[in-house]
């Protein structure tokens, strides 16, 4: 059976860099860095005193406050993006068709400040009580579940938990449904929120965050650079409409660009640390390519997962070089803007999707910021945009995402002609 078309209609973001789709985007191509000090907690006593928190976010301006106080900080990130998605893609009003509608969400952890803070009030009762909304809060698929509420979507809701590709296998589990014919229309995307104390103490003792810049948070988050240390948290969501093409086109519906292709891979490797071989990631992106019918040199744009670790970013490095070959990956603009961000988690594949989109609508490549020595010696001699952003005419770009327990999600995009 021949595969259908599918178009992305809309977009919605909640991002450290701003609370839309456009503000976050001015923001990225002027290199501008969305993480500081920790303020949804008392974060003095921690060595990672930083993250990319969401700003001035107000529920009240996308959900009615009463069943804002019923959702863990992910879930009002994700019905307030598939809000600004809905409305992008002229649907908020059409019945008709979200009621069918499909929606898969990537939410890696969920509710982690709902869990620190519920656990905390069961350990100080003698009775051993927890809140009541304690479980409806904290789970996953308590995104997907306040969306379908509140816009009325009756179809299949899916959540996926793959750590941080969860976001971008999400968006592949929904081109899926679309092409096979399943469902014309389905929101997909990822969601995110585990700036507390738990959240941060949790990933420190593994040593995974950056903790040596609370003098300069915003430098904080360096991918590919000798001074990279470890990653900066982030947060926020990002929700994209997908479309079947001949769906979209009757209905006047504008569209951005084309979900071309989608592959997936497992390290079968380590609990926390990628294959420093590269193999497993570079089949993902491979597998991508095949999917979309493009060639390695006909992508422009490659959204690195980037995220600022010893570890990662050379082995990325290896996995582009394998994938697209060493002619290729030394021609492909690449950039990391987790630089920017921080690392959004489970919503971290959708918001790079999007950067990815907007590549393609504005012909410009985001910047990897903070990019000031690259570890050359280390395996890092790409070219990764080093602070500045380029004007470049983007018709193919591709996002990868790779996620703790050896995820790898891969999607491909490409102008509509």
């Amino acid at each position: 059976m021949e595969k259908r078309r599918v178009v992305i209609t809309g977009m919605g973001a909640v991002t450290p860099l701003g609370n839309s789709v456009e503000e976050t985007w001015n923001a990225a191509k002027q290199g501008k860095s969305g993480v500081g000090l920790i303020t949804h907690f008392d974060a003095s006593t921690f060595k990672a005193r930083y993250a990319g928190e969401v700003k001035n976010f107000d529920p009240a301006q996308y959900m009615d406050p009463a069943s804002a106080r019923k959702m863990a900080r992910f879930s009002q990130y994700a019905v307030a993006a598939s809000k600004m998605a809905l409305t992008d893609a002229n649907l908020l009003d059409r019945s008709e068709i979200l009621s069918n509608a499909g929606i898969f969400m990537g939410v890696g952890i969920g509710g982690f400040e709902v869990t620190e803070d519920c656990c905390a009030k069961y350990l100080a009762s003698d009775q051993h009580k927890c809140p009541p909304m304690t479980i409806p809060e904290l789970i996953p698929n308590e995104a997907c579940g306040n969306i379908c509420m509140a816009f009325g979507i009756h179809g299949p809701a899916h959540t996926v938990t793959t750590a941080c590709s969860s976001g971008t296998d999400a968006i592949g589990d929904a081109l899926d449904f679309i092409r096979t014919g399943r469902r014309d229309v389905c929101l997909a995307g990822g969601a995110e929120s585990t700036i507390n104390g738990f959240g941060i103490a949790a990933f420190e003792v593994l040593h995974a965050l950056s903790t040596s810049f609370a003098d300069n948070p915003t430098a904080g988050s360096r991918p590919f650079d000798k001074k990279r240390e470890g990653f900066v948290m982030g947060e926020g969501s990002g929700v994209l409409i997908l479309e079947e093409y001949e769906h979209a086109k009757k209905r006047g519906a504008h569209i951005y660009a084309e979900l071309a292709g989608y592959g997936g891979s497992s390290d079968g490797y380590h609990l926390t640390a990628p294959n420093p071989d590269g193999v497993c990631g570079a089949a993902a992106m491979t597998e991508a390519l095949c999917d979309a019918g493009i060639k390695p040199e006909e992508v422009q744009y490659y959204n690195a997962h980037g995220t600022s670790t010893h570890i990662n970013d050379p082995s990325e490095t290896k996995m582009i070089k394998n994938s697209f070959g060493e002619e290729n990956a030394r021609k492909l603009h690449i950039s990391s803007t987790k630089s920017m961000t921080g690392h959004c988690l489970g919503a971290t594949g959708a918001v790079e999707a999007i950067f990815c989109i907007k590549a393609i609508e504005d012909s410009f490549i985001p910047p990897t910021i903070n990019l000031d020595e690259p570890d050359v010696e280390g395996g890092c001699d790409l070219d990764y945009t080093p602070n500045k952003g380029v004007e470049c005419n983007v018709d193919c770009a591709m996002s990868a995402t790779f996620g703790f327990g050896g995820h790898n999600g891969v999607i491909v995009l490409k102008k509509v002609k």
